[in-house]
């Protein structure tokens, strides 16, 4: 096994590790998060797609600049996001490359909602008490953080549409309710629905690939 090898490796076992521990919490605040969950409406999963698509149209050209096309875990040969446990693509793939993919998206299912909260708390708490400005540098710092799991820095950039919808939607609870909890719910939902209809092209593409 040469180095790179043994670096996907590691980073897989990491990766793994964590997503079992959100998923464990998960389980352990179950009743938090069903009420999070229950909150789930069309129109978070409806917004989402056409969110999903300005990301893609972004991160399109973003990529086509030199420089911007780079990120750690693709320098290691790996495919995709390592949250999704795909390793260094193999010609003759055994039953590791088919049961990883699966074990880490199921765990990622699981552990979302807390993994999303975390994120909606630190990027859009307080967003009614900032500048437009100020909630601007948030949205694309919370796209740059991407890039610390290893998507190319032009898909982390592009993620910022996403952080600028997140927030939208957290002002948009904050005016109508006056409430940080409700509004921090209500970006919560946004994002989990954006990400779950991420994790369902993701399960499609796993599938169409394995088949």
């Amino acid at each position: 096994m040469n180095p790179l090898d043994l670096l996907t490796v590691a980073v897989l076992a990491f990766v793994g590790f964590r997503l079992a521990d959100a998923a464990r919490q998960t389980v352990s605040a179950r009743a938090a998060v069903w009420q999070l969950v229950a909150g789930l409406r069309l129109r978070h999963f409806v917004l989402a797609v056409p969110v999903l698509g300005a990301v893609l149209a972004v991160a399109t050209p973003l990529l086509a600049v030199p420089g911007l096309d780079f990120g750690w875990w693709t320098a290691l040969g790996g495919e995709g996001n390592p949250a999704v446990g795909v390793g260094r693509p193999s010609a003759t793939p055994g039953p590791l490359e088919t049961i990883i993919p699966i074990v880490f998206v199921t765990l990622l299912l699981i552990g979302l909602p807390l993994l999303v909260e975390g994120e909606e708390w630190v990027f859009r708490r307080g967003a009614q008490h900032r500048s437009r400005a100020a909630n601007a540098r948030r949205a694309v710092l919370f796209g740059l953080v991407h890039a610390l799991i290893g998507v190319p820095i032009g898909v982390a950039l592009a993620l910022s549409v996403g952080g600028f919808y997140f927030t939208w939607a957290y002002l948009q609870a904050w005016r109508a309710t006056g409430s940080e909890d409700a509004a921090l719910a209500e970006s919560t939902r946004a994002h989990l629905a954006y990400n779950l209809v991420i994790a369902a092209l993701v399960i499609v593409a796993l599938a169409t690939g394995s088949a």
